[in-house]
Parts: structure tokens; sequence; C-alpha cells
């Protein structure tokens, strides 16, 4: 499974570092090409829902709440949240993210929610 995962604003540039690069925003961040996104995954399917994204709305206050919700939905989705593992390979893997919030987004809680996987993963193998 993957060394690493880092996360990473999507609109700074690309780096060898990066390894593979997983777009975790249910929109496409504006103003940005596939070309340089350059991502190997859109992971879609398993970013919060509209109507959690709406109601957050990146509001410190709701964190801890967000977060709470996020993880029900994951795991309501063991499809989606399987196709992500997929691409969690060996070496590292960035998960980027368009929010200015940088502490407290998605990728955050999405990169919380699966390392704990990934090391029971490691240990089984």
């Amino acid at each position: 499974m993957a060394a690493t995962i880092r996360l990473k604003w999507v609109y700074e540039p690309a780096s060898p570092e990066d390894g593979k690069r997983i777009l975790v925003d249910r929109l496409w961040p504006r103003g940005m090409t596939k070309e340089k996104v350059d991502i190997v995954y859109w992971a879609k399917a398993i970013s919060p829902s509209n109507d959690l994204r709406k109601w957050y709305g990146h509001d410190p206050e709701r964190w801890d709440e967000f977060r709470d919700r996020y993880y029900s939905e994951l795991h309501a989705n063991p499809d989606g949240l399987q196709a992500l593992l997929e691409h969690l390979g060996a070496g590292d893997v960035t998960f980027l993210y368009s929010s200015k919030e940088h502490r407290i987004n998605n990728a955050v809680a999405l990169r919380d929610y699966v390392l704990p996987m990934l090391r029971k993963k490691r240990k089984v193998s």
C-alpha cells in the first residue's frame, strides 16, 4: 500500500514528490485543465455529498460534525472506497483538494479515514 499520503492544494504545480495524484473533490477545480491537474484518478464518488459540502461551508465550528457525517457517507459507499484503495498501491500518493482552507477540508478527513485501513492491511500482508 501507499508509503505516504500527502495533501496538496490543486492550484500548486505538480512535482515528482507527489507520486500518484488523486483529486478528492466532487467538483472539478475552477480554471484548471486536465493537463494542469495531472491526476491518475478522480475520486468523485467518495467526495462529500453536495448537501454535506454546502452544509459544512468550511466553518471551523462544524469540522467535527462534518468529519463524522463524511465518515458515515464513506462507510455507506464501500464500492467507491474500494475503487480509491485500489489506486493506493506501492509508492507515494497525493490527495488534491481545491479548498482554500488547508487544515480542515475533505482531503484531511479522507486521509485520516484511509490511513488506518492501509496500516491494517500492511500488518496482514
